[in-house]
């Protein structure tokens, strides 16, 4: 090994059995890490980020096995070995205290019966022989540094209590904790909003600084790596792509997969009717000048739609909640104002966005408008017919009209129901197709339609990737031939190349049948995407509202320039003040 580095790959390959015959998954990798340095391995689902990280820790699933390859690593306790030669208990010493690992979803990585302080106490407790009392101490102390907001509250929560980022920031304190001198980033703000993301990226930051801490961040997102890497390792089907310096990368990328990944996010500053997407670029079809779009074609589109009659009017509306009685005794409640005197329009065909934090409201206003919640107040009219207050018996003939892509397709699927009876299921319901024969016809012409083929009619939704089960959603969508359609949340924990195929589909969609969207996202640049008004959603009320491109040009408000701000821009500007930013800061660490 190299004097800098600390962890050294070589040659590693990684294989799960499947039917008596091993899958290489990670397919003779090589890279190194060094000190107080960040390594982003960037890629698709599939492409044997995680598989790869989890080689390392020791901690391959059940079927996993290392079938070649060294990973060499300077120990402080062992000096130089190599990990894949160390015994169970030698492992176990170094992982967690030398060597720790942030997980991709910290609700399913925490224990979810024991408070949150107490699993940070028992890991001080094994790795360092603290008392418990010096180990409660020290996590309060990580607990602050991780800036969460009361300690003491947050020490005696369960994860179930806590927010997403608060429960990512307990999964930086957990890995902290023994002061890594290796630290594993595994998608660590996927589906965060963009302002704890930014956070989260700016507190590893600092900490790295801080204990000269080498970080592996593996996202599939390109614009993340600039915000926060020194190298970057491309991987695809397990294999290296493209591996150098960030700037080289973003510079001069060599691979089309590289090329394409870049490309397929969308853009705050730019103006696109189409996104570009892997397959494309890998196939050399990408030409930009067919995807562009102008200002004054954005405009005359936003005339032509406000010539019609808004096709639903909200106005006034409130979703409130009792929060829960003080005492057993009390009738005194807290109220949550959910969404608090929201008014707005949607005009045929137009895709209006609602954008916000996790929390603002957003998902309660998509469902009181399609009254899956029933309202507190105010009105909500569509097609000029107030439903507000219809009993289900009436509301039944516009839920054929009305419908919604939810933000997690696999748990809107029954998974003991094949894909194509889950999709013909609310033509059933609706009286659509004149008998069984007639409906399954019209399901894969469907499943054509969203990108998917016949022979996927009988598999089960396990069989699918995350884009693909979202395709079925949307199949499932479109089966009763909807007019309104509101999208909550539904690209924002899939791939940039996949989340760029179904907004294609999405925008096709409305083009070919003249579908009205409500697209309700976190992710600001999106949205603007998607968009032809943009209303900006926090503490349950709207706080801005204006046109896609006028929006994010001139924001009237300050919290919607904090939103514009914290998208990873992936632009060369952002990346070299992100390298410029990183260089400060370990300089003033150092001079301290």
């Amino acid at each position: 090994m190299e004097p800098q580095e600390i962890l050294k790959i070589s040659s590693l390959r990684t294989a799960f059995k499947v039917d008596k015959t091993w899958n290489q998954v990670v397919q003779g990798l090589d890279f190194s890490l060094n000190k107080g340095k960040t390594l982003g391995i960037v890629g698709e689902s599939g492409s044997g980020k995680s598989i790869t990280s989890l080689s390392i820790m020791g901690l391959l699933p059940a079927g996993g096995r290392i079938l070649d390859g060294e990973i060499f690593f300077k120990s402080a306790q062992q000096g130089q070995v190599n990990l894949l030669n160390l015994k169970g208990e030698e492992m176990r010493r170094i992982r967690g205290k030398e060597i720790a690992m942030i997980f991709q979803e910290p609700m399913s990585s925490l224990n979810p019966v024991i408070k949150c302080g107490k699993q940070i106490v028992e890991a001080l407790r094994l790795h360092l022989n603290m008392s418990r009392e010096e180990a409660r101490y020290k996590t309060l102390d990580l607990f602050r540094q991780v800036e969460l907001p009361r300690i003491e509250d947050m020490f005696e929560s369960y994860p179930h209590q806590l927010s997403g980022g608060q429960l990512q920031r307990v999964m930086i304190a957990m890995a902290i904790s023994c002061e890594p001198k290796v630290l594993i980033a595994d998608e660590p703000t996927t589906a965060l909003d963009v302002t704890v993301q930014k956070s989260i990226l700016s507190l590893l930051e600092d900490l790295q600084a801080k204990n000269q801490m080498s970080i592996i961040f593996i996202t599939h997102d390109l614009g993340v790596v600039a915000e926060i890497a020194d190298d970057v390792l491309v991987m695809k089907g397990g294999k290296k792509m493209e591996y150098g310096s960030v700037g080289q990368i973003f510079e001069d990328p060599q691979s089309p997969y590289t090329k394409g990944l870049l490309a397929c996010r969308p853009q705050m500053d730019q103006l696109m009717r189409r996104l570009p997407t892997l397959e494309e670029y890998e196939a050399g079809d990408f030409d930009p000048a067919t995807y562009a779009s102008t200002k004054e074609a954005f405009y005359q589109r936003q005339e032509a739609l406000k010539e019609a009659e808004p096709l639903l009017k909200v106005k006034g509306l409130r979703k409130f909640y009792a929060k829960g009685a003080n005492s057993w005794f009390s009738k005194s409640r807290e109220e949550i104002r959910a969404v608090d005197e929201v008014n707005f329009e949607v005009f045929p065909g137009e895709t209006l966005g609602l954008v916000g934090e996790s929390g603002c409201g957003k998902t309660t206003l998509g469902r009181t408008v399609l009254k899956l919640l029933e309202p507190t107040a105010g009105k909500i009219l569509y097609n000029g017919k107030e439903i507000q207050d219809l009993p289900e018996k009436e509301l039944r003939p516009l839920r054929k009209e009305i419908q919604i892509i939810f933000q997690d397709p696999y748990s809107s699927l029954n998974p003991r129901i094949p894909i194509g009876r889950a999709i013909q299921e609310p033509m059933k319901v609706h009286g659509i197709g004149s008998n069984d024969v007639d409906r399954k016809e019209r399901v894969m012409q469907l499943l054509e339609k969203v990108g998917l083929s016949r022979e996927h009619y009988n598999r089960y939704p396990h069989a699918f990737s995350g884009g693909q089960r979202q395709r079925i959603c949307i199949a499932r969508t479109l089966a009763v031939s909807p007019k309104f359609v509101i999208c909550d949340e539904s690209v924002s924990a899939l791939d940039v190349s996949i989340q760029a195929q179904v907004l294609n589909l999405l925008k096709d969609l409305q083009e070919e049948m003249g579908l009205t969207y409500i697209f309700i996202s976190h992710d600001l640049s999106v949205v603007k995407f998607m968009s032809d008004r943009i209303l900006v959603m926090k503490g349950g009320k709207i706080v801005e509202a204006d046109d896609a491109e006028k929006l994010y040009s001139n924001p009237q408000t300050e919290y919607t320039r904090q939103l514009i701000a914290a998208v990873p821009q992936g632009s060369m500007e952002s990346l070299k003040a992100a390298i410029q930013r990183r260089e400060v800061k370990r300089e003033k660490m150092a001079s301290n």
